[in-house]
């Protein structure tokens, strides 16, 4: 089966002021729909390769595109319009079970979001911060994945993209701009929904 482009849960500028509408269509339309376009193509090639040696010299393309695939949709539901604009529920952190862990793990929302946004900062080019379940310590851990590479050793929790597409329009070259205002559209909501579906999965 083809891999398709999502529709977003919102539009596209319902993420403002925080993200801008022409980043989100660059970002979706664009971006987005190209790796969902080098995947099928190097899915459909890696199935006509009549030798290994063309097999394993398609698995970069289908890895990265891959990834850019897994972790973007992933993304766009990680993002809702902010409740401090009065148009959604984006940025509010609730009590239950994820703010539970998060508070166990880091002490505080405070000191979790300052080292992931430290982390992510620090990634050397492109790639993705991320907070994630360890199926190892059965708790929130944080992250980082270059490039695109999908994140294998967690189940992703929170992604931030740090690709200069991602913010780079709106927030030049001030990444630590970015990330702190990309809080304010995390979808706390689908955290936890992801949250509570990993710690009580059979992979923990």
């Amino acid at each position: 089966m083809s891999n398709t482009l999502p529709d977003l849960p919102y539009a596209y500028d319902a993420l403002e002021p925080f993200i801008s509408r022409e980043i989100m269509e660059l970002h979706h339309k664009k971006h987005h729909q190209t790796y969902v376009n080098a995947l099928n193509a190097a899915e459909s090639a890696y199935a006509k390769a009549p030798t290994p040696k063309e097999r394993i010299a398609l698995q970069s393309a289908i890895k990265f595109n891959g990834g850019g695939h897994i972790n973007h949709s992933l993304f766009w539901k990680g993002l809702a319009p902010a409740a401090s604009e009065k148009k959604g529920t984006g940025g509010i952190l609730k009590d239950g079970p994820l703010k539970q862990a998060i508070t166990a793990a880091f002490g505080s929302f405070d000191n979790m979001k300052k080292e992931l946004n430290s982390a992510t900062a620090g990634i050397q080019g492109s790639g993705w911060g991320w907070l994630g379940l360890s199926p190892i310590t059965k708790s929130l851990e944080i992250t980082t994945t270059s490039n695109q590479d999908p994140l294998l050793t967690h189940i992703p929790i929170i992604g931030i993209d740090v690709w200069e597409h991602a913010y780079y329009l709106q927030y030049f070259n001030q990444k630590g701009d970015y990330l702190n205002a990309i809080w304010n559209v995390i979808n706390f909501d689908e955290a936890e929904k992801r949250f509570v579906e990993a710690s009580g999965s059979s992979k923990l």
